[in-house]
């Protein structure tokens, strides 16, 4: 089956997802039976205290961690029936990370580090960089091409490591506390830019915040709490998210 589906299909499912670690009496559950369809073309954020699952979800969703019972399908793909080798070169042709830490090379200057994921995939640097550079002009740092890491602001480096994801063109794009080391300006200012640049009909993007100043820009708000999912919501455009 090809990895592009269409656009009434889920991108994402998981069924029956539990995830343990540790044994005995050290047993935590992580993931309590999570059943939850992440559709395309929506920002959908994950929300809830620290430690109610939500990055052990997405870990799992996308496949760096293994469930240790129930299935997870992305992309019309069975991950749980995937070999290693098989999800990790699936992760580097399908899905885009971005993090609350850039985790930017210091020794490449920003073009270099978006065209990381082109140069691992085997492109050549010449085309490599051609396309990263298209990918930093549509996040506005194509006058900020050739500074290095502490030549930019944290937002600046956030727009890096976020044409950096998108830089391959993944089907799914997951943000873990993106806005979490910025103030609430360029905490919104990126998320702005996650919608208008990576929100399409055929990619999902799934984002994990605590930020509730950032809460306005999800299509789709899924609460989790204990490992499990509760409420979620669907907001209109200019709809107001109230936590409950």
């Amino acid at each position: 089956m090809s990895a592009t589906l269409t656009a009434t299909e889920a991108a994402i499912r998981l069924k029956g997802v539990t995830k343990a670690f540790g044994t005995g009496d050290s047993k935590t559950l992580a993931l309590d039976n999570v059943t939850l369809d992440l559709p395309y073309g929506e920002l959908v954020l994950l929300v809830g205290p620290s430690g109610c699952g939500k990055t052990t979800l997405i870990s799992i969703a996308a496949g760096l961690l293994d469930p240790t019972a129930g299935e997870v399908e992305v992309l019309g793909k069975n991950l749980t029936r995937m070999s290693g080798t098989r999800k990790v070169k699936f992760r580097g042709q399908y899905i885009g990370f971005v993090f609350q830490q850039y985790n930017l090379l210091p020794a490449m200057n920003a073009v270099e580090n978006a065209c990381v994921p082109l140069l691992i995939a085997g492109w050549s640097r010449a085309r490599a960089l051609e396309k990263a550079t298209e990918v930093m002009l549509k996040v506005g740092l194509g006058n900020r091409l050739k500074s290095f890491p502490n030549q930019l602001s944290g937002g600046q480096q956030q727009r890096v490591a976020i044409a950096r994801a998108l830089v391959h063109d993944p089907k799914i794009l997951v943000c873990d506390e993106p806005t979490a080391a910025l103030d609430a300006a360029s905490g919104r200012t990126v998320m702005g830019l996650i919608k208008e640049v990576a929100l399409q009909e055929d990619r999902a993007v799934i984002v994990v915040t605590h930020d509730s100043r950032v809460y306005d820009f999800g299509d789709r708000i899924v609460e989790m709490a204990d490992g499990k999912v509760g409420k979620i919501s669907t907001l209109t455009p200019g709809e107001r998210f109230e936590h409950t």
